[in-house]
């Protein structure tokens, strides 16, 4: 053990180390081997009691974290993938593979799986960013599964999209190993197609459907991952495209589709829920969340992200960790021994159709379609300071464009969470609901919300968020740094949160706001003589900064104000 930390310590400061394989530990068996002959010995002298004591702990310890601790799972965009098979066609003279239709493209991919022969001539020449995704692929072939964990495309909308990292996974394992027969590390990473969009989402189940259809692709999953699809939903982008209400209702239906497709070719289905610590970016409480997943998506297994604060929040003591372990533990039995029911009939599918489709009319005809909102965002809100504050794991935006769609979620959620107004998680849901308890389905809406568990928290969730936002507040941003044309837009946008409000309460029975959880109501109620002195002081900072780029002492109490905002808001910022 000694020798394999001297090792690890001389590769990490890059100098040589060339030590005999004998020497150290290279696989989480070569450690269990000596600590499992010393426990059998032990228990074959008499000696039991010494053996299921420290020594039993320390082989349950390698058990569970190996060498490694945790694997990391990489995670690269889909169409940087393709660009590379599209730089590798056309070196070779293949054709323009960006251009083939899906078809055509499963086809090529699928040959070359099959094939025995390298593609890629080690003497290619590429761009730099095509030399990157192959040289990621190279490290993951020598350091292999023991220490990597999955291999996650973001913005997969097609079968293609997983087959083409399946093939340069191969193309890297053959440059570093030299032939298939000699495996990289613990074997190839799995590869889990992440569908964000609404549109992927609606898409997900046929996705998968092709993927297994395919004799290759389905033998390899059964073989090499125990018959095991591990697939990605993500939460973010998904709110941002559509609205929390609309984005809720996709997520649902995509997991049934995907669970169905898996159950279709008898091939066990990991779900693997990509959510931030905001409501609107699929937060929320963990246990009220896995309950209220589609009935056979949580089958034994669940894969969830915990992101930024949150996972100080939860993991940060250890008590608090064990508890929040103990939470996971508990939702994923009940959900898997006891499945949370289904809507009970097709007529809450075709309202919830409904209430979706006038729920993201409303969002998309603010957010996207309002050539006013873009400018109003960033006046009413610290959106554009937020970029200049050292506080962020990743740039703001994915593209240099200055539109919404190119704006990563956790900004966008961000910057409302700052103001009070929380507007990504209730905007268009209001309309929505309303729309339906004109047409007279209010009683209908109630017996949802009494009845089935995924409409119930998705509302109350709602509730929540509406608990936490605050109109003078949110007034008070408008006044001071809006506009005077824009103004009348914020106006709008305060009679729309009253309106959700108002048929939140409806449909829950409520009387008011929280009723039925008066102890965050109460929590909330504690921290407002500390939050909003904060964002009175946001403001002002904020009104300082705009007319004084320079001021570096207003903006380091900008940074001030929004940790103790966010940290007031808790989940929701």
């Amino acid at each position: 053990l000694q020798r394999t930390q001297n090792r690890l310590e001389f590769l990490l400061e890059d100098c040589p180390c060339e030590q005999n394989p004998s020497d150290f530990y290279e696989t989480t068996d070569q450690l269990l081997e000596p600590l499992l002959l010393c426990y059998e010995s032990l228990q074959s002298c008499g000696s039991g009691v010494l053996a299921d004591g420290r020594l039993a702990d320390l082989i349950r310890r390698v058990s569970t974290f190996g060498m490694m601790l945790m694997k990391l799972d990489l995670r690269q965009e889909s169409t940087r993938h393709s660009d590379t098979i599209d730089a590798i066609t056309k070196y070779l003279g293949m054709g323009v593979y960006s251009e083939w239709n899906e078809e055509k493209k499963l086809d090529f991919l699928t040959k070359e799986l099959k094939g025995k022969r390298p593609l890629v001539p080690p003497s290619i020449e590429v761009a730099p960013d095509v030399q990157e995704v192959l040289d990621t692929f190279r490290v993951a072939a020598e350091l292999g599964s023991d220490s990597l964990g999955a291999y996650v495309i973001s913005m997969a909308s097609n079968a293609s999209d997983v087959l083409a990292v399946e093939l340069l996974q191969k193309e890297a394992r053959l440059a570093v190993h030299g032939e298939l027969g000699s495996p990289c590390p613990g074997g190839t990473l799995r590869v889990v197609p992440l569908f964000e969009t609404v549109k992927d989402l609606r898409g997900a189940g046929s996705v998968i459907r092709k993927l297994l259809s395919i004799d290759w692709y389905r033998q390899h999953v059964i073989k090499n991952h125990n018959g095991q699809q591990e697939v990605m939903v993500g939460y973010s982008d998904s709110g941002k495209d559509a609205g929390r209400f609309t984005a809720a209702w996709e997520l649902y239906k995509a997991q049934e589709d995907v669970v169905a497709a898996c159950n279709e070719y008898g091939i066990k289905i990991t779900l693997f829920h990509g959510r931030g610590g905001t409501i609107g970016r699929g937060g929320g409480p963990t246990y009220l969340a896995i309950q209220s997943q589609p009935p056979g998506s949580v089958m034994g297994t669940l894969r969830s992200t915990e992101q930024g604060e949150m996972v100080q929040a939860k993991f940060g003591l250890p008590e608090t960790a064990v508890r929040q372990l103990e939470i996971y533990t508990t939702a994923v039995l009940l959900a898997t021994l006891r499945p949370p029911l289904p809507p009970r009939e097709e007529k809450w599918r075709s309202l919830m159709e409904d209430i979706s489709k006038l729920s993201c009319q409303s969002y998309r005809s603010v957010v996207y379609e309002n050539p006013e909102f873009l400018s109003y965002f960033n006046e009413a809100t610290p959106q554009a300071e937020l970029g200049f504050l050292n506080i962020g794991s990743r740039p703001a935006r994915r593209k240099s464009t200055t539109g919404i769609g190119h704006l990563r979620a956790i900004p966008w959620v961000f910057a409302w969470t700052q103001t009070r107004f929380v507007l990504p998680a209730w905007l268009g849901v209001g309309a929505g609901l309303k729309g339906a308890c004109e047409k007279g389905h209010t009683e209908e809406l109630k017996s949802m919300y009494k009845e089935w568990p995924f409409f119930q928290s998705t509302i109350d969730l709602i509730e929540m968020i509406l608990g936490k936002t605050d109109i003078p507040i949110t007034k008070h941003y408008d006044d001071v740094l809006v506009s005077e044309k824009r103004k009348d837009l914020g106006r709008q946008l305060r009679d729309k949160l009253i309106t959700t409000g108002k048929f939140v309460l409806v449909i829950s029975g409520h009387e008011k706001i929280q009723q039925n959880n008066r102890s965050l109501r109460r929590l909330i109620e504690s921290r407002l003589p500390f939050l909003n002195p904060m964002n009175m002081l946001q403001v002002e900072i904020l009104k300082r900064l705009r007319s004084d780029d320079d001021n570096t002492k207003a903006r380091d109490s900008l940074l001030i104000t929004i940790n103790g905002i966010a940290a007031g808001m808790r989940n929701t910022g």
